[in-house]
């Protein structure tokens, strides 16, 4: 037996004649001094405490310019905060798991205007191919579902004449900024700020398009259109300078002033991610501290002495031995499966009435108890509650296992499933305004435009399992579309 998983027995009562036992590690800590299980936990409150306060700057040099940029959330940590504390907890990170692919849907696809098909211009189908843009239009859902806000990156060829590249630029590792002395914040930069501000020479700074108009902003940049402060054309710039940009989409929240506030933020400051979180640290706790049966021996003040006594002993230091080996039989009895089924022979006496006594009696303290069920209706509560505060039915996602437990027919879960997809439209026409740039600036917009078809659940007599659904996310002047089925 190792040292860490040695036992003793420690007296925890007496009365007249008998001494009362637990079994305890030997050295092991009291717990009034240890405290409560979860005394080094952290409230959920933590993560977004401070993030609705007023707007704060901090100054940065990044070559010769300064610029002023907002920290994200307090300590400048909150994006890192949040997403450590979803992906230690399984019901949150399945339920944003879920949040983005039901955003994703059938991914992005440049369709023809006539034909409402996936485009079969070899220009276009070029571009979507050298910019990976299934992978770019997945990293654009899950910042969305994350942060409510996305960052692309475009990138013009080296005449500005079209958008050759376009790349996602996470937003958890970005900065809204402005020039020092200026009001606007027109630029991202964009480096690792987990620990801090990074060093300014491996921040990349992106000038950021105008949020209500990027179009219009880049074209006035590159000379194309009047400014509309001066009603002339600026300038073009020169071959291979300027052809770098941000675009931002945001889903509206109410009091943004520079970063959205997602709406499942309620859930850090509400009790229930904290109570779900309680209750699985407390069931560990109690799994680790108390994995030998819940017991109470009873030994007879006498026992010892015949112990010694049946095997002959009288020196002192060798009965002091010998009672030490009996303790250990004993703990050796009551604990581990491997003795299951045993017998523990301790003796007996008669007493006047002539009732036998064991001499050494092991109560269980959990006789006619169930184990394993504590708190599981309140583990159930807390994670319907955290789907809840994350937008997605626990039947879904399987949170609610079982005949009794809200697990709907199929036609429930399809309907909630649809309902689902139906609600992501928002997301996507905010999601859509980079490519819709792409489109107008590169001159394929009266040929092609953009969607995200979903994918919707048919029934059993359809002969099909789900069919393609498209759901039109174009830009205003191009709003008589309709949505077709593909």
């Amino acid at each position: 037996m190792n040292e860490e998983s040695k036992k003793e027995l420690v007296p925890i009562g007496h009365r007249p004649g008998w001494t009362r036992y637990g079994v305890a590690p030997v050295g092991v800590v009291d717990f009034k001094e240890e405290g409560s299980p979860a005394t080094k936990y952290a409230e959920s409150l933590d993560v977004v405490d401070g993030f609705d306060e007023k707007l704060n700057t901090v100054a940065i040099t990044i070559g010769t310019t300064e610029y002023e940029y907002v920290p994200y959330g307090d300590g400048d940590q909150l994006p890192f905060k949040v997403m450590e504390r979803i992906g230690q907890n399984m019901v949150t990170s399945q339920c944003q798991l879920f949040n983005v692919q039901a955003c994703y849907g059938q991914g992005i696809r440049f369709i023809d205007r006539e034909t409402r098909e996936d485009t079969q211009e070899a220009d276009i189908r070029s571009f979507c191919l050298r910019n990976s843009l299934h992978e770019l239009f997945l990293e654009q859902a899950t910042d969305m579902k994350f942060f409510f806000t996305t960052i692309t990156k475009i990138i013009l060829r080296r005449d500005h004449q079209q958008i050759v590249q376009v790349r996602h630029r996470e937003t958890c590792y970005c900065r809204f900024a402005r020039k020092a002395g200026t009001k606007v914040f027109n630029t991202v930069l964009y480096g690792d700020w987990r620990d801090g501000a990074p060093d300014p020479k491996e921040i990349e700074v992106l000038p950021l398009l105008d949020f209500y108009d990027p179009l219009g902003d880049l074209m006035v940049r590159m000379g194309r259109e009047p400014d509309p402060k001066t009603g002339q054309n600026r300038k073009a710039p020169a071959d291979g300078r300027d052809c770098e940009f941000a675009i931002v989409c945001r889903m509206a929240t109410p009091g943004r002033q520079v970063y959205s506030r997602p709406y499942y933020l309620s859930a850090f400051r509400d009790a229930w991610f904290d109570i779900y979180e309680l209750i699985g640290i407390s069931k560990r706790f109690m799994i680790q501290n108390t994995s030998a049966p819940r017991l109470q021996i009873e030994v007879h003040d006498d026992y010892w002495d015949l112990v010694c006594d049946n095997d002959g002993i009288t020196d002192e230091d060798e009965r002091k031995a010998r009672i030490k080996q009996e303790k250990q039989n004993i703990i050796d009895f009551v604990c581990g499966p491997k003795n299951a089924g045993k017998a523990l022979i301790s003796g007996y006496y008669v007493d006047p009435t002539g009732k036998e006594h064991s001499m050494v009696r092991v109560i269980n303290l959990n006789q006619g108890k169930k184990e394993g069920g504590d708190w599981a209706d309140d583990m159930q509560e807390a994670a319907n509650t955290l789907c809840f505060a994350f937008g997605v039915h626990p039947n879904l996602i399987g949170a609610t296992p079982g005949k009794s437990q809200m697990n709907n027919s199929g036609s429930d879960k399809r309907e909630l499933f649809t309902m689902k997809q139906a609600l992501e439209k928002p997301f996507h026409d905010v999601m859509m305004k980079p490519y819709h740039v792409i489109l107008h600036y590169n001159g394929w917009s009266d040929r092609v435009t953009v969607d995200v078809p979903m994918l919707m659940l048919t029934t059993l007599d359809e002969n099909k399992d789900a069919e393609k659904v498209t759901a039109d996310n174009n830009d205003n002047n191009n709003s008589n579309d309709g949505n077709n089925k593909g």
